[in-house]
């Protein structure tokens, strides 16, 4: 019902910048929040950064001054923005969205998520 898809992901030198991208297409309401996440090998996934329908954001410690998160409404589209970036940072990330729908003749609400794209910061 809802799709999410990244793009924006590849190799970059330590110290470099990469923005990425996601749309969210499908039949829903609203967009509540957005989240990013990442997943690195042998490591559980973590959020990087989210920010609410008011626009308030949250960082991890990890990427705090570094990332910036924002999304475009009209566009139902999220970034982030990622400088100074480390080989800490490696890792896959995903998009996450918290989607308002309609099921059946119920508003309801559910997460989705994105297939996930790559990002390799070299050192």
């Amino acid at each position: 019902q809802v799709q999410l898809v990244e793009s924006g992901g590849g190799p970059v030198q330590a110290g470099g910048s990469l923005r990425l991208s996601c749309s969210a297409s499908g039949n829903f309401i609203s967009i509540n929040a957005w989240g990013w996440y990442r997943q690195a090998p042998g490591k559980q996934r973590e959020m990087v950064a989210s920010i609410t329908s008011e626009e308030m954001t949250k960082y991890a410690d990890s990427v705090k001054g570094r990332f910036t998160i924002s999304r475009d409404n009209a566009k139902n589209m999220v970034y982030l923005q990622m400088n100074s970036l480390e080989s800490e940072d490696t890792a896959v990330y995903y998009c996450n969205a918290d989607v308002s729908f309609m099921s059946s003749i119920w508003r309801t609400s559910a997460e989705y998520w994105g297939q996930g794209t790559q990002v390799t910061v070299a050192s």
